[in-house]
């Protein structure tokens, strides 16, 4: 195969590589409430690596780290809302899926529709332009 070819195939396979396989380990739970709480946060958290995924669908090695943190906390007992406040102070409000609305997350809650109004718009004055100029 041509070299140029190789020294680009390489380096996508190994990353690749890298994010298909995880470190995950099994967790162990003292109790059926401990696992559903922690599988519950997993939903809730997003993953700040891929960021339209949660942390329980996420591969990357920070998401790894992050169950880890929680499977730590809620083996402490911590509740969610002490849970979810740690990660919140150490990340910001876009670690949530559901962020809390505040003035600071405005664009996280009303930007995508805010993208869908100006899209709409601009077909629209392109459709009024080529439709005048027939």
């Amino acid at each position: 195969m041509n070299k140029r070819f190789m020294s680009i195939l390489i380096p996508i396979l190994f990353f690749y590589a890298q994010n298909c396989f995880t470190n995950d380990e099994p967790v162990k739970f003292k109790n059926i409430l401990q696992e559903e709480q922690y599988y519950n946060l997993l939903e809730e958290v997003r993953c700040l690596v891929c960021q339209n995924q949660s942390l329980a669908d996420s591969n990357a090695p920070l998401a790894q780290d992050l169950r880890n943190e929680i499977y730590e906390m809620v083996n402490s007992k911590k509740n969610n809302n002490e849970i979810l406040d740690f990660l919140v102070k150490r990340y910001g409000d876009f670690v949530l899926y559901r962020p809390p609305l505040k003035k600071n997350t405005w664009l996280l809650w009303f930007g995508p529709f805010l993208i869908l109004i100006i899209a709409i718009s601009i077909g629209i004055i392109v459709i009024k332009k080529q439709i005048g100029d027939k």
